[in-house]
C-alpha cells in the first residue's frame, strides 16, 4: 500500500516507521512543504492510496479538501475540526471515496470508551457525580483534548443527556504540562466513596499502529467511519 503521512511531527513520523515496518511504501509530508494544501495536487496524489494526517486542526481541514475530491481515502488522527465534519463527510461521499476519523487511534482506550459507558451504566442511579480529567504534553493545541470529550459525550449518551448544557455538565479538567503522552479519567463520585477509570499512553506508539491499522482497513471500504465504532474489524 501506498501511504502519504501528513505531518512530520513525533506522530506523524511515528507512523511513517510503523507502516514501513508493515511493507508499506511511505512518504511524509511535512507542513512546512504543505502551506494550505498546496502540495496535494492531483498529480501528486496520483501515487498514493490513503492518506494519514497528523496535522493542526487548521491544516487538516484544507488537506481533507484537496484530497478527498481526488479519491484518496483519509485516515485523520488531528482533532478539533469536528465542527466541520458535516462539510467532509458530504465530500467524502460526493467522491465515492473513505474518510476515517478517531479523538485516539489507541486500542486500549477505546477499551476505556467501553468501561467508561458500563461504569456509567452502574452508578448513574446511585447518585454519583461524574468529571473528567485529561493531561497532556505543552504542545498540545487542542484543550480539552478530542479524546476527553469522546468520553465526555459517552457519558452523556449512558445518562441519557443529548448535550453538555450547563444544566448536564460533566466538568472537563485539562491540564497541559511537560511531555505527558496522555492521561484520560473518568471519575465517579459518591457521597461516601469514589472510583476513577483511568487510561495513560506510556507512548505514542499505540497511536501510531492504530492508524496504520486504520488505513489498511480503509483501503477496502468506501463511506465515513469513526474510530470507535470500526476498531474491532481491524
Amino acid at each position: 500500500m501506498r501511504i502519504l503521512i501528513l505531518g512530520a511531527g513525533k506522530t506523524g513520523r511515528l507512523v511513517a516507521e510503523v507502516a514501513s515496518e508493515r511493507s508499506h511504501t511511505v512518504r511524509v509530508l511535512a507542513s512546512s512543504e504543505n502551506a494550505n494544501a498546496s502540495a496535494l495536487t492531483p498529480a501528486f496524489l496520483k501515487d498514493f492510496d490513503v492518506a494519514i494526517d497528523f496535522t493542526t486542526p487548521t491544516a487538516v481541514v484544507a488537506n481533507m479538501r484537496a484530497c478527498l475530491p481526488n479519491g484518496i481515502r483519509m485516515v485523520i488522527g488531528t482533532t478539533g475540526w469536528y465542527g466541520q465534519l458535516p462539510e467532509l463527510r458530504a465530500l467524502a461521499a460526493q467522491h465515492k471515496t473513505a474518510l476515517l476519523y478517531g479523538t485516539n487511534y489507541s486500542i486500549g482506550m477505546q477499551m476505556m470508551l467501553k468501561l467508561a459507558k458500563e461504569m456509567t451504566t452502574t452508578l448513574k442511579d446511585a447518585g454519583y457525580a461524574f468529571t473528567i480529567s485529561e493531561t497532556h504534553h505543552v504542545s498540545k493545541l487542542d484543550a480539552p483534548s478530542g479524546t476527553a470529550l469522546t468520553l465526555r459525550d459517552a457519558v452523556l449518551a449512558t445518562l441519557d443527556l443529548k448535550d453538555a448544557s450547563p444544566n448536564n455538565e460533566i466538568v472537563i479538567t485539562a491540564n497541559r504540562t511537560g511531555d505527558v503522552e496522555g492521561i484520560h479519567s473518568l471519575i465517579a463520585t459518591g457521597t461516601c466513596d469514589r472510583l476513577i477509570l483511568t487510561h495513560e499512553s506510556k507512548s505514542r506508539r499505540p497511536f501510531a499502529e492504530g492508524a496504520v491499522r486504520a488505513a489498511e482497513w480503509l483501503t477496502t471500504h468506501t463511506g465515513v467511519y469513526d474510530f470507535h465504532e470500526v476498531f474491532t474489524e481491524l
